[in-house]
């Protein structure tokens, strides 16, 4: 079944918090990622993301607006480009929206390049946080 376009526009989030990073499992592989989804339509990229962190890790926080850089991967037979914006958090949750389909791990930022699947986040993560100063 083929997808439409618009679907493979996402957004994500990069948490920071006691400079540290939150990174959650994948409903299916649970691999470790960022919270990150389709951008809902009517919202920004970054109020998407937001959304999606609050929904997909309990997260709660200040987004910005300016992005940090985006990596892309394989899902509906095409490739979709995640847009990536670092989300301040003030809140973990304790219970969230799909707290019974993820795990939600906070670690250095180190740690989580080491933890995350695919590559281009991998170095979007050692990135931000070189030049953010968490290393």
């Amino acid at each position: 079944m083929s997808r439409p376009q618009w679907m493979f526009r996402q957004s994500g989030v990069l948490p920071v918090i006691d400079g540290k990073t939150v990174l959650i499992t994948t409903r299916r592989s649970r691999h470790w990622i960022i919270p990150k989804g389709v951008v809902e339509r009517g919202m920004s990229p970054d109020r998407s993301a937001a959304k999606e962190a609050f929904e997909e890790a309990g997260l709660v926080g200040d987004v910005q607006s300016r992005g940090i850089g985006s990596f892309c991967y394989r899902k509906w037979g095409g490739i979709c480009t995640v847009h990536v914006y670092p989300l301040y958090v003030s809140k973990l949750l304790d219970e969230w929206e799909e707290s019974m389909f993820r795990k939600r791990k906070v670690v250095p930022f180190g740690k989580a390049a080491e933890m995350v699947h695919h590559h281009e986040l991998r170095v979007l993560i050692e990135l931000f946080s070189r030049t953010a100063g968490y290393e």
